[in-house]
């Protein structure tokens, strides 16, 4: 697999730090990202010297603005695409998810789609005032995975899933934080100072005792309670009008009408 030039990985002694750097698209993630960012984190999880790894945008401009919907033409729009771009999203978002180590997201700026996914993966949330928090599936016709929406439930309750995945909320950095979706709010100026402190006291912490830990709370939430025929029609929504009619909406930079249909 040859891996995206958007993603690389620097290293703050036993830190390891994932940047995203696409910034004329917002860092909007396409197959390819999701790909290596799965790559990215399978290396990371097996380099034992590590003790914390940190994602971030290359600027505080964005985190991320999610997928890249202008990609959707080559990239999915069937089934069978669908298919394949669901399971690089997943593989990529369950990666983070699973890392031996623990995770650090530092959210500046626009935090949207599957970057606000990527960012649900992560143990810790570091966000600033002026962040734009949400997931707007619902305004592009798209079905949220069950494994991708259950951290949402856990983090902050069904109330504000609710609120995510069927209002369609787009939060400030503020309300993320009052709704527990964020684990620490700074202001902006200070994001990336307090996201790589709290990466420094965690590695300075015993590895192994955090790594069960971590390992431990993933226990006691225990299976996803859905069965495999539930969790294979997510990408469903493909098949539907309302999704193709939203796709060329915003191609055309106009606003969808949905029928339900």
């Amino acid at each position: 697999m040859t891996e995206s030039p958007h993603i690389r990985t620097e290293r703050d002694g036993d830190i390891a730090v994932v940047v995203f750097d696409r910034p004329e698209k917002r860092n909007a993630f396409d197959l390819a990202m999701w790909r290596t960012l799965e790559a990215v984190m399978m290396r990371l999880s097996a380099d034992e010297s590590l003790r914390c790894v940190v994602l971030r945008g290359a600027s505080a401009e964005a985190f991320s603005a999610g997928a890249d919907i202008s990609a959707f033409a080559a990239e999915r729009g069937t089934r069978e695409k669908e298919d394949i771009y669901g399971e690089a999203l997943h593989r990529s978002l369950q990666a983070v998810r699973t890392s031996l180590h623990p995770t650090v997201a530092m959210l500046q700026g626009v935090c949207i789609g599957g970057g606000a996914g990527i960012a649900t993966m992560c143990d810790f949330r570091v966000g600033g005032e002026g962040l734009s928090f949400g997931i707007t599936a619902g305004r592009l016709g798209i079905w949220y995975p069950y494994a991708e929406l259950d951290p949402v439930v856990q983090i902050a309750g069904a109330a504000v899933a609710a609120e995510v995945f069927i209002e369609g909320r787009i939060f400030s950095g503020r309300e993320a934080y009052e709704k527990g979706l964020l684990s620490r709010l700074v202001p902006d100026d200070r994001v990336e100072e307090e996201a790589m402190a709290l990466a420094r006291r965690i590695a300075e912490g015993a590895p192994l005792s955090a790594r069960f830990h971590k390992r431990a709370i993933a226990a006691l939430r225990g299976p996803i309670p859905v069965t495999p025929d539930q969790e294979a029609a997510v990408n469903d929504f493909v098949l539907t009008e309302d999704f193709q009619n939203a796709f060329r909406a915003f191609l055309a930079k106009r606003k969808p009408v949905f029928h339900g249909r």
